[in-house]
């Protein structure tokens, strides 16, 4: 399955429907590995951090639009690279989020790929969810999960390491 370029439409041209094929391709990739990993129910909004963290990071470092079904073995490392806890993710994500849209902009074509990825990003970091203080409890080891204090966390710094440990995993 390959693809050329961030969008593609049913081929009949003339202002038909364009389809994100590339950020659906990076949601499959991203969903495929957390289900692999089992290490989040699918519906818990746990999951849909990583899985969006994840999808990000896919379809963020195709930069040359040509991610495809035999290249994904060939892209864990560097996935597991960008996902990294002493990474700077957020700031890369921003980063190329700005040089995407900018792209996008000057062509004068919107990017339904990019809408998608704006919404996922703006969810992941606009959306905080209730995690364990693992800053909180020596050593960051928690024994149970419903004990030791909690806090609210942006979706990102949840999922981020759900989707790196994902690809761990797989």
């Amino acid at each position: 399955m390959l693809h050329r370029g961030h969008e593609s439409t049913d081929g009949t041209g003339g202002g038909e429907l364009a389809v994100p094929m590339a950020w659906l391709y990076a949601e499959y990739i991203a969903d495929e590995l957390l289900r692999t990993g089992d290490l989040m129910p699918p519906t818990s909004f746990e999951f849909r951090a990583g899985r969006d963290a994840l999808a990000l990071t896919v379809f963020l470092s195709d930069t040359g639009g040509e991610l495809s079904g035999i290249r994904v073995i060939s892209q864990l490392e560097n996935w597991l690279s960008l996902t990294a806890y002493d990474q700077p993710w957020r700031d890369w994500v921003r980063g190329r989020m700005a040089e995407l849209t900018e792209r996008a902009a000057g062509s004068g074509a919107p990017s339904p790929d990019l809408a998608l990825a704006a919404d996922a990003w703006r969810w992941l970091e606009e959306t905080e969810l209730l995690a364990p203080d693992l800053d909180a409890v020596p050593g960051g080891a928690v024994s149970g999960e419903d004990e030791g204090p909690k806090v609210w966390t942006p979706a990102w710094r949840l999922g981020l390491p759900l989707g790196h440990l994902a690809i761990h995993l797989f």
